[in-house]
């Protein structure tokens, strides 16, 4: 049994680590509070244009020829882009994502497919490049609330890769996006989804509203995709942040508990070595006097 200063230590260590996870929790459930305010700020807006593209790709003519609603005949090459936090101590959140996106490279490769992660966030950074994938580009520091012109680097990058350039040719088949969905305080879940090419609403034909479209159909069409494709993926990076918010404040809630738990634990060995050690000296003094 350890002695009763050592014992101590151990329980001041373990209290002050208490105070460090107590203080992170409180911090990350002020972060949290407005991270679920941007994301549910900013999906009505995601919803109603999701809405109005649709109606828009079912009026328009020639809104199946564009570049971003065109699917390539061969799938050869694949983009993935991985939205993870710039942090860990988030409990169970990055692994998830990591074995959600190792599981689709794997996948992919398997159909023959090469696949080219572009990463936002330090640890999907990390991953790619601890798991020798191609990365072909990171964002970095992106903080809580991010501006939409700070993702349009990722978009962009996404977008020029797949596009055919004046040559016809074009760096991704497919992108794909995968990122931390959030669902409520609790449940923070990996959601991958296809990015580009566009994919219309299921119910795009039931249109809904006549519109009368300036310049035309074609060039409000042309304008709105890109733009869809940016607010797509600025969305996800809200949900992501939220995700990440909720599931540290869940960590270090847990950690809190743990640390109080192996406080009482410690306290009750220090207790029994105390008394122990008490009960020792008495037996010596009582054996001194018999012997005397």
């Amino acid at each position: 049994m350890a002695s009763a200063r050592e014992i101590r230590r151990r329980i001041k260590s373990v209290r002050n680590t208490g105070k460090i996870t107590k203080a992170m929790e409180l911090v990350s459930a002020s972060k949290m509070r407005r991270a679920q305010r941007n994301v549910l700020a900013t999906r009505p807006y995601t919803d109603r244009l999701y809405d109005v593209m649709g109606e828009l790709t079912a009026r328009s003519l020639g809104g199946g020829s564009h570049p971003l609603l065109q699917t390539y005949p061969s799938v050869t090459r694949v983009g993935l882009i991985v939205v993870t936090p710039d942090r860990g101590l988030c409990g169970a959140l990055n692994s998830n994502i990591f074995r959600a996106a190792a599981r689709f490279i794997a996948e992919q490769r398997g159909r023959g497919r090469t696949v080219t992660v572009l990463a936002i966030g330090k640890k999907g950074r990390d991953f790619a490049l601890r798991t020798g994938q191609n990365l072909a580009a990171q964002i970095t520091g992106l903080g809580d609330s991010p501006p939409l012109v700070d993702i349009l680097p990722a978009a962009t990058v996404a977008i020029d890769g797949y596009k055919p350039d004046e040559n016809g040719q074009h760096q991704f088949d497919e992108v794909y996006l995968l990122y931390s969905e959030f669902v409520n305080t609790l449940t923070q879940r990996p959601k991958l989804r296809r990015f580009l090419p566009v994919e219309t609403p299921a119910d795009a034909g039931a249109t809904k509203v006549d519109y009368t479209y300036e310049p035309s159909q074609e060039g409000v069409l042309d304008q709105l995709l890109p733009r869809f494709v940016e607010v797509q993926l600025y969305q996800a990076i809200l949900e992501s942040i939220a995700s990440e918010h909720s599931a540290r404040m869940i960590a270090m809630r847990n950690a809190n508990d743990n640390a109080k738990e192996l406080v009482r634990d410690l306290t009750l060995t220090y207790n029994k070595a105390r008394q122990a050690a008490i009960t020792k000296e008495i037996s010596e003094i009582a054996a001194g006097a018999a012997a005397q």
